[in-house]
């Protein structure tokens, strides 16, 4: 079966009992792992109990293909349901999971946790169209889903945010839920109680690590400083940053670009214009930010945005690899950049 939109979180409070084996996937790492935990947890309280989880490899799979029912029909020592954890799972477990699900064995319920697989994947496409299996895509967290985590995360700690502070989060987090929850905790730990988050809180303690590694991207490639764009392209990818993390990134700073430059357009000054974002520039920016301004204008900062709306959809749809098509649209960015000079 298929999951989308409110079905996932439905799915996630009341799983449907004649799903048996689960496939939670996407871009997002940390959600992954997240909806893991939330499903096993479901069924069993601790996911270090050795009798009742067992936490396989694909690789281990491909050694021993009969572990997979084996483990399924597991009854344990201390009694109750148990869990089969499988990760990196990819398309080479395709086989053998449908092999699995005509004739499933026991009562365990079977997690696989897989990277972003596109809609061409064939396991992906074996748990949309099964009946007792189920496929819970996770992208990373934007807009109104993101906005709900970052109050529900610091509600916890009795921690309201105001509406800056707020806007300010929204645009240095998401794209990777468990980095996005470690930040909000380090804010937590920052304030010290209950209490308002201001914006300047909330700058001064988030981000200052990713974040800030995805501003310098940001920032290069607007100005057509393509090396130093490469090199912090480069260092985000060893760090295991999605591409399409980081493509969100350099849209939110081209959304911003484009605002002020229709502010621009319609007669205020380069400094009118970078005035009226929000979140407001960083002070130390606020120069190469209001020269952007000028370099960018409506109809090229638009066609910037198509550039990478489009560079998104590729690394989702086409199967070519994702850190290539978000290397290229870098380059392309900070070419166009070097042009407007």
């Amino acid at each position: 079966m298929k999951l989308s939109g409110g079905k996932i979180e439905a799915f996630l409070k009341a799983p449907d009992p004649k799903a048996r084996i689960i496939l939670v996937f996407g871009p997002d790492s940390g959600l992954v792992r997240e909806r893991i935990e939330r499903l096993g947890k479901g069924v069993v309280a601790d996911l270090k109990d050795p009798f009742r989880v067992a936490d396989l490899t694909a690789a281990s799979l491909k050694d021993d293909p009969a572990r997979l029912a084996d483990e399924a029909a597991a009854i344990a020592m201390t009694g109750g349901r148990r869990v089969v954890i499988v990760r990196d799972a990819a398309d080479a477990l395709s086989s053998l999971v449908q092999g699995f699900l005509g004739d499933p064995k026991g009562d365990a319920l079977i997690l696989l946790e897989a990277g972003d697989l596109g809609p061409r994947s064939s396991l992906r496409k074996l748990f949309e169209g099964a009946d007792n299996a189920a496929a819970l895509p996770c992208y990373g967290d934007e807009g109104g889903s993101l906005h709900q985590v970052i109050v529900e995360e610091l509600k916890t700690h009795g921690l309201t945010p105001e509406a800056d502070a707020l806007a300010y989060l929204m645009d240095h987090l998401g794209g990777d839920r468990r980095l996005t929850r470690a930040e909000l905790q380090k804010l937590a730990l920052y304030m010290g109680g209950p209490g308002r988050v201001t914006l300047a809180d909330a700058s001064a303690c988030v981000g200052d690590t990713a974040a800030l590694s995805m501003d310098d991207l940001a920032m290069a490639a607007a100005e057509g400083d393509h090396a130093t764009a490469q090199r912090v392209l480069d260092r985000l990818t060893r760090e295991g940053t999605n591409a399409v993390t980081v493509l969100r990134a350099l849209s939110r700073h081209f959304q911003r670009l484009h605002f002020a430059a229709g502010l621009v357009a319609q007669g205020r000054s380069p400094d009118q214009a970078m005035a009226a974002l929000k979140p407001p520039v960083i002070f130390k920016m606020a120069d190469r930010v209001r020269r952007q301004i000028g370099r960018w204008p409506v109809d090229r900062v638009g066609r910037a945005l198509e550039l990478l709306i489009e560079a998104e959809t590729d690394c989702k749809t086409t199967g070519m690899p994702a850190e290539e098509l978000c290397s290229r649209a870098v380059m392309q960015l900070a070419r166009a950049a070097g042009r407007a000079k």
